[in-house]
């Protein structure tokens, strides 16, 4: 019997494309847990993968936006710059939007000539392609303390943007000069979350926690002198606060912040639109 395009011989559903192997695995361990259905892993299987032989060195889940609305993001430290720039080309292939964390110049020079559309922010650290740009959605605020805390501030506020939400970057507020932050207290309660960045004695999120009724994310910052302990302090202060509604991601974890902001967000609006 001759088999359509659709089944072969026993009737079974066969797939457009060829898929690799880990893309493979990856649907039947979705379909297995529950967090993919068969109609939902057959629909995929008409995404062509390219001809191309499997990364020695990372396994890429091509079905991270399937499972999770965003794909999977690459953490550069401990990787070789080609190794970076190797994973970036590969995801750009099968996705509109990559996000690179905690890269360097260096890395972000390999994966340009690789990469030609791919960007760079130095404040951030991030490497970015995008060639399906999201539309930005909601509101999150980003508040940060101090000056030092930028970096960490911005690898929010930069990661936020890139996943499809409207970012307002409220900075060097920390409670040392209180009335700095009671100036922006009518963007604060506009805001669907709060993504607030502090070193030190880590106070910032309990006074803003305080002056309104958004879920507030904080991060602790490595930022400060001896007895701080690289932000443990800050984080231990965080941890214990007094207000209501604050949740707490792990020091200088920008992306951390911004991952749980965003899906706060994207929630929010969906409601309100």
């Amino acid at each position: 019997m001759r088999s359509s395009a659709r089944g072969g011989a026993s009737g079974a559903p066969k797939c457009d494309a060829v898929l690799d192997l880990n893309t493979l695995r990856s649907i039947l361990d979705a379909v297995r847990v529950g967090s993919m259905s068969v109609d939902e892993a057959l629909s995929y299987c008409g995404k062509r993968a390219p001809d191309e032989p499997e990364l020695a060195y990372a396994t890429l889940d091509h079905l991270r936006p399937e499972r999770t609305g965003f794909p999977e993001v690459v953490y550069c430290p401990g990787k070789t710059d080609e190794q970076v720039a190797s994973i970036i080309d590969r995801l750009a292939r099968r996705t509109g939007i990559v996000i690179a964390t905690r890269a360097t110049r260096a890395q972000f020079d390999v994966v340009k000539n690789i990469v030609a559309d791919a960007a760079f922010d130095s404040d951030a650290r991030i490497i970015s392609v995008e060639r399906a740009e999201l539309p930005r959605v909601g509101l999150v605020a980003v508040v940060s303390a101090g000056t030092a805390d930028h970096p960490v501030a911005a690898e929010a506020a930069v990661s936020l943007d890139l996943m499809g939400n409207t970012v307002a970057r409220i900075e060097d507020v920390g409670v040392a000069g209180l009335h700095r932050v009671l100036g922006h207290v009518g963007a604060l309660r506009s805001a669907n979350c709060i993504v607030v960045v502090a070193g030190m004695e880590g106070a910032l999120p309990s006074v803003v926690a305080g002056l309104t009724d958004r879920p507030i994310v904080a991060v602790p910052t490595s930022v400060g002198y001896g007895a701080s302990f690289g932000g443990l302090a800050a984080l231990l202060a965080m941890l214990t606060s007094c207000a209501s509604g604050v949740t707490v991601a792990n020091i200088d974890g920008g992306f951390v912040g911004a991952c749980a902001a965003s899906r706060i967000n994207h929630l929010a609006a969906s409601v309100a639109g």
